[in-house]
Order: C-alpha cells, then structure tokens, then sequence
C-alpha cells in the first residue's frame, strides 16, 4: 500500500469559468491558471502521480506546452488514472478537502466526486471531496487529497507484489530476497 498527497491552490480571476472536480460551478469568476485551473481534480492528480513515485503533474504536462492550454483536467485525470493501471496499482481511497470561501459548493460535493470516480474507474465511495470555508480568505481556492492506492512497488530488478509480512516470512529465501533488498 502507498499513500500519495497533492496539493494545489489558483487565484480567482475575471472571464474564466470556475471548474472544480470537473463540474463547471456558477460564479462571477473562475479560477487562473495555464490549464482549465481545475485545482481540485490538478491536486488528485499529484497525489496518484505522488503515490506511484512519479513526480508531479507539472513533470508530465508542463505549463509551458502549448498543447495544455485549456485543457480539460479530466483528461489528465483519466491519463494518470491509465498509468496507475499500467504500473500495477488500484486506487483504494481518494479523500479530498477544497478551502474556498466563496462560492458556496456543497451543493456541487456529490458532482464532483461522481465525476471524478466515473474517470478514475472507481466506485463513488471510493473519492470523497469535502469543502472548508477559509474563513474570510477570498483570493482564491486550494484544494488537498490524499490517495492511497494498493498494488506493485517498483524495485530495480522489476515488480514484486506486496505482500503481508507473515506470508512473506514463512519462506526462508523469500525472508533472505527481501533482507537483500532492504539493505
């Protein structure tokens, strides 16, 4: 099991529209950024990225390619979501909490999650996405999750599965593999 956190925080800003989670949110302004500045669904993704060992999602769509100018977030989403596949792990849980003070989102909380699960492949129960108002913080909107996935860890000699201690340690050279490899 690995565990992954994100992080990402955008100004406010006039003639944008405000995405969040993947869901257009009805508001006077909408969120700054090279992308569709979608923070929350931005901040999953460091978070898988961050879970997997790979980097952050400015290493893998930088903001200075053209080709990412306004691009749905939900595609990188559902890239990164391939790449978890690919590299051998599933998403267990997604838990999420986006600090905003205005606009009012709760009502748009179930949206996203279902959103985000439909793209990720996973069950609604398994994305949370919780709002904190900021308390009089208005510049903008951040958003943190932590994901934790379960699957392969990657070691130099290629993938070995985790496994609970106990079973690994009933096999004396599978004790041994793994004391080489710790040391």
């Amino acid at each position: 099991m690995r565990i992954g956190l994100g992080y990402d925080i955008h100004p406010l800003g006039s003639g944008r529209k405000l995405i969040l989670g993947g869901v257009e949110i009805p508001h006077t302004q909408g969120l700054v950024g090279h992308s569709d500045a979608d923070a929350l669904v931005h901040a999953v993704c460091d978070a898988l990225l961050g879970a997997m060992g790979e980097g952050d999602l400015g290493k893998h769509y930088p903001s200075s390619d053209p080709q990412y100018k306004n691009i749905s977030s939900l595609v990188l989403l559902e890239e990164i979501a391939g790449l978890l596949g690919k590299k051998g792990f599933r998403l267990v849980n997604l838990d999420t909490v986006i600090t905003a003070q205005a606009p009012r989102l709760s009502p748009h909380l179930s949206d996203m999650q279902d959103r985000m699960a439909k793209v990720l492949g996973v069950n609604r129960n398994v994305v949370n996405v919780k709002v904190k108002s900021g308390e009089g913080l208005d510049a903008g909107l951040s958003a943190l999750p932590l994901a934790q996935v379960q699957g392969s860890a990657i070691y130099p000699s290629g993938y070995l599965t985790i496994r609970p201690l106990a079973h690994r340690d009933r096999n004396p050279s599978r004790r041994q593999d793994r004391d080489r490899l710790l040391h």
